[in-house]
């Protein structure tokens, strides 16, 4: 089942997408929101899978769905988590802020609560007032949950994910040294997210999504030009189960809570941190990547970090080509 929001008032209107994302069947008379999907999920769920198969036979009205017209899924979320599933990410980006990657990241993931409430779509465009701030992407996968219970397991975590999706968890790198060195985490470097038109049941995504991870290609464009070719199930350290576990080690995560993997990275099959996709490589989910990888080869990064009118495109592809989630597509505008 592929669900998505359309703009109305603060929450969306839910709506049922077609899996080939050309069609949608309005859902509000079943449940008006996202949120109430999830708060009641045991409920609604059954309805909207049989409204599901009832659209893709063509057997109720139906209307051409436009990714552009989608607002995101969730436009605000009772919780916005994102972790370190990509730990090669986290020792690139530290590197470049001069800090060392202490051993116990490999075992204990690491995760900062962003702003929930007000999560934006696919193609709204990424405000950035100042270019000085250092703009930044990073592609990423995102669960959202049903109730979890505090001390879950990491099994009950992965039978409490609801559906999956992509995130922009847009970055104001220059501004991040400062707020992380008074020891207390992101906030003025951490701006509004952008998220994927459609999320997705797990089920819908068959072997695509397994064991808490998504295994699907994820490209990123800048500019109209291939910047990351990745895979997002490998070198993933830890799982989705593992990440929602480790959120509720000490307290309940309520229904209707985003957790995101951390940006997506890859290294080379010789172990290097990666190539540009230019000279053969996979590329990366963000520009710190690709930067700190220059200052490693050149002694200085040369990417410049995002400017006015660039143009950002996120997209996840099966094997078949097919874009389960849609597009999250960006123009960079100073607001």
């Amino acid at each position: 089942m592929k669900l998505a929001s359309l703009p109305q008032g603060r929450d969306g209107r839910l709506i049922v997408v077609s899996n080939d994302l050309a069609w949608y069947a309005d859902a509000d008379h079943i449940v008006p929101t996202m949120q109430g999907l999830l708060d009641a999920w045991d409920r609604h769920a059954p309805q909207l899978e049989a409204l599901a198969i009832e659209l893709e036979h063509g057997a109720i009205p139906r209307k051409r769905f436009h990714e552009r017209e989608a607002a995101a899924p969730l436009p605000r979320a009772y919780q916005w988590a994102d972790g370190s599933a990509y730990v090669n990410h986290v020792e690139l980006v530290r590197k470049a802020r001069g800090a060392e990657l202490p051993e116990s990241f490999w075992t204990d993931p690491l995760m900062y609560q962003g702003g929930s409430d007000d999560l934006r779509g696919a193609r709204e465009p990424l405000v950035l007032p100042d270019e000085a701030w250092g703009g930044d992407f990073e592609a990423e996968v995102v669960v959202v949950t049903g109730d979890v219970e505090r001390g879950a397991t990491r099994e009950e975590a992965l039978a409490a994910i609801r559906l999956v999706g992509l995130v922009n968890d847009v970055s104001l790198r220059n501004l991040i040294p400062g707020e992380l060195g008074k020891g207390f985490g992101f906030v003025q470097s951490k701006p509004a997210s952008h998220f994927s038109p459609v999320f997705v049941t797990p089920a819908a995504l068959g072997g695509a999504f397994d064991q808490g991870k998504l295994a699907l290609s994820l490209s990123v464009d800048l500019d109209g030009k291939p910047f990351g070719r990745l895979h997002a199930d490998e070198e993933c350290t830890f799982d989705f189960g593992v990440l929602i576990a480790h959120l509720a080690r000490t307290r309940r995560i309520g229904a209707g809570s985003i957790i995101g993997s951390g940006t997506v990275s890859n290294r080379d099959a010789d172990g290097s941190p990666g190539r540009p996709v230019a000279e053969g490589g996979r590329g990366y989910a963000c520009i710190a990547e690709q930067r700190m990888v220059e200052q490693i080869l050149h002694g200085e990064a040369r990417t410049p970090f995002l400017r006015h009118g660039a143009v950002v495109r996120i997209e996840a592809r099966d094997a078949a080509g097919r874009s389960p989630f849609g597009a999250i597509e960006q123009t960079v505008v100073a607001g």
